[in-house]
């Protein structure tokens, strides 16, 4: 039998997965870490101990548990958070905390600067995407800005993918998804890193090799060897961002396909048909070359029901917590008794791109319960949802098929309130282990013992979220949206001060 193993690294929690050939999952591990917030505003992880660390210890535990001979692995393949910013020395030693994706916000003078500089339709039409948090370009630049003691020292920018891979083979690559989060640097036409829009940033050189995600990047060296458990000689995938190997984990892979993705925060992807630029979302070459993806993300979602079991609910044990808030919040009629959240608790990614957005909680009176209170926080994330499915819906990509993945469809609550709310009914597969499980297929893929029309049959559809039509909820939706509109100058201010 021979086997691939993937494993991702994701805000919180790092997992991995042993699989055959058949989509069978050997073993299971995983192992947590933290989101580091050194300043407001600011996100990270530290690569040795939270990618590299969870990486070698969820690999080991894959191969412990499952008793697999190492040399019976024929591909291994990576994803992790992105996109983040990384400098690394001539060695390869990080030279300071992985910066993180659209939740970090430090680089928002230099999205300021530069989109005001290159203009907003010049970067779209040669990026794909506004400047906006999750550009890595702008980061790249306050690195050189503001740390330039660091900066003077970098031999390369890593992503937390690419840094896996460097750590596994010795080369450095990243893949042409990931790579068009860098704008202004990619030219997604021209499908390279460019230098023309704006020549202060970094040398090219400096960044990764551009490759595709199912292509072999390299083979596990011995020392990766020593510290994994691995096989020596291995091959390795270039790998990509999570939120890519979540979506082919349930068959996201023919135009109009959709992904949802219940995590930390929400993220969506769209297999689209054809390029598609707007300021509101962000477009990527998809995992294989000639095919495409548009994206969007909320910056909290999940994120905002852990810190609400953390602050409002420590009454509870932890791991009975979440249960309890969805029982409670049962309770609670759809509109929450006419509460609304705006659940901007880490300002908001697509599609208002608004660093000084705000959370909030209103229409509070003396009445209401912690129940509703969790109930029009989920109700929130959903209309936050909405308002991006709208937007692509705005653009001609409503989706064909949505399916649904993450942790978060656990949630019943979750998931019904946002069919109900988005009026889009969602597909639940078999299985929802994740971007690990996409990425053990990416690998089988990338040696040739799978097809891409395989992985229905290794994660089939089960059951589906029907959408229902709630008079409350259409009106809630339509005051969700005025309620950011007319407090966001408010939320500014605040963030000023």
């Amino acid at each position: 039998m021979a086997y691939t193993l993937g494993i991702d690294i994701g805000t919180y929690e790092t997992k991995g997965v042993l699989v055959d050939t058949d989509g069978v999952i050997h073993a299971h591990a995983t192992r947590a870490h933290k989101m580091l917030v050194p300043e407001p505003g600011w996100a990270e992880h530290r690569p040795e101990e939270d990618w590299w660390g969870d990486f070698t210890h969820v690999s080991q535990t894959l191969l412990r548990e499952s008793g697999i001979d190492a040399r019976e692995i024929k591909a291994v393949a990576c994803s992790a958070i992105g996109p983040c910013m990384l400098p690394v020395d001539g060695a390869g030693a990080p030279l300071m905390n992985g910066v993180l994706y659209g939740v970090d916000t430090r680089a928002e003078a230099e999205v300021r600067e530069l989109t005001e500089r290159i203009g907003e339709g010049t970067i779209i039409a040669r990026c794909g995407n506004a400047l906006t948090s999750q550009s890595v370009g702008p980061k790249i630049l306050w690195l050189r800005r503001q740390r330039p003691e660091i900066f003077a020292r970098t031999a390369h920018i890593l992503t937390s993918t690419s840094f896996l891979v460097q750590r596994l083979t010795g080369e450095v690559v990243i893949d042409h998804y990931t790579a068009a989060n860098f704008s202004p640097l990619y030219d997604v036409v021209k499908q390279d890193w460019v230098d023309d829009l704006a020549d202060d940033i970094i040398a090219l050189e400096k960044l990764p090799r551009l490759t595709w995600s199912n292509e072999i990047a390299g083979h596990i060296t011995k020392s990766a060897a020593e510290q994994t458990g691995l096989a020596e000689g291995t091959p390795v995938t270039t790998g990509t961002i999570d939120a890519a190997a979540e979506a082919f984990s349930v068959g996201v892979d023919q135009p109009g396909d959709m992904m949802m993705m219940y995590g930390s925060t929400i993220f969506i992807i769209l297999r689209a048909a054809a390029q598609v630029s707007d300021p509101r979302i962000w477009y990527a070459p998809w995992l294989f070359e000639g095919e495409h993806a548009s994206m969007a993300g909320l910056a909290t979602s999940g994120t905002l029901t852990h810190w609400f079991r953390d602050q409002i609910a420590r009454d509870l044990p932890a791991d009975e917590a979440f249960l309890v808030l969805a029982q409670e919040a049962a309770s609670s009629p759809p509109g929450a008794k006419g509460l609304l959240v705006l659940p901007y608790f880490s300002g908001e990614r697509t599609p208002i791109h608004d660093v000084h957005a705000k959370g909030a909680v209103f229409g509070l009176n003396l009445t209401h319960s912690r129940g509703d209170i969790y109930r029009a926080l989920i109700e929130g994330i959903a209309h936050g949802t909405r308002h991006v499915t709208d937007t692509f819906a705005e653009l001609g990509q409503s989706p064909k098929r949505l399916l649904a993945v993450g942790g978060g469809t656990k949630n019943a609550l979750w998931l019904q309130a946002t069919s109900d709310i988005t009026g889009i009914d969602q597909v639940v597969c078999k299985k929802s282990t994740g971007a690990s499980y996409g990425d053990a297929f990416l690998a089988a893929l990338a040696v040739g013992l799978v097809k891409r029309r395989d992985i229905t049959v290794w994660n089939p559809p089960v059951k589906v979220i029907k959408a229902r039509s709630i008079a409350t909820y259409e009106k809630a939706y339509g005051l969700f949206r005025r309620l950011y509109e007319q407090t966001k100058d408010i939320a500014a201010e605040l963030g000023e001060r």
